[in-house]
């Protein structure tokens, strides 16, 4: 754990310092949100427009230290701490990414944002993908549904295909770089049909699991 919270601190250090180098270099105000065709539509001044994503992964590298903590299943996050440093890592990377793109956009460099944001968000689910297959229940990380977090089986088996879901849903979001004018549909749309697949297969393999062992009903004596 201190080797992966010594590198996040790394890669947030990394993004500060990104945003401090630009800082000087750009005008009062910078874009900060981009239309589906990847054209500029919305501005911030850069002091928050430089520091908010910093500011972001400070707060989620904290929250993400204090979440094994305060879990009532906080014994199992000992079985899956590997994916779990790994899931921080990949989210502390994929917002120094966005930052990256934010301050090279804006300094000059002329791409469409949403063409490049797709390689990230494709790796992003895909290396999710990659590491949710072993992820123990738990309340905070994975796929937590009702179904989910009332069976073990039903966990397992739902983040088994989850992994699979998310894997391809991030392959199909990263071809968004070749096909601009698509790159939106093709990070949404695979992602939240993924998702409600998760959720539907865990409520009926919950409804299988208890059509097969029905609760028992207790006798009241007379």
């Amino acid at each position: 754990m201190k080797k992966a919270t010594l590198l996040s601190i790394c890669i947030l250090f990394i993004t500060a310092m990104i945003s401090l180098w630009a800082y000087p270099q750009l005008t009062g105000t910078i874009a900060t949100h981009w239309n589906a065709d990847g054209q500029a539509n919305g501005t911030m001044s850069k002091f928050w427009g430089l520091l908010l994503l910093p500011l972001v992964s400070l707060g989620m590298l904290a929250l993400f230290l204090v979440l094994p903590l305060i879990d009532p299943l906080k014994k199992n996050f000992e079985k899956f701490r590997r994916e779990y440093n790994f899931i921080i890592i990949t989210l502390m990377c994929f917002i120094s990414y966005i930052n990256l793109l934010i301050v090279m956009w804006n300094i000059g460099l002329g791409f469409n944002m949403s063409q490049a944001i797709a390689p990230g968000i494709g790796a992003l689910f895909f290396l999710l993908g990659l590491l949710i297959k072993n992820i123990k229940m738990n309340w905070f990380v994975g796929i937590r549904t009702p179904w989910t977090l009332s069976s073990d089986t039903v966990w397992q088996k739902t983040h088994v295909l989850g992994s699979k879901l998310f894997m391809i849903s991030g392959v199909i979001a990263a071809t968004g770089a070749i096909f601009p004018n698509y790159s939106v549909l093709l990070m949404v749309v695979p992602v939240i049909v993924s998702s409600l697949w998760a959720i539907f297969y865990s409520y009926f393999e919950y409804q299988k699991e208890n059509h097969k062992n029905p609760p028992r009903s207790h006798s009241t004596p007379h």
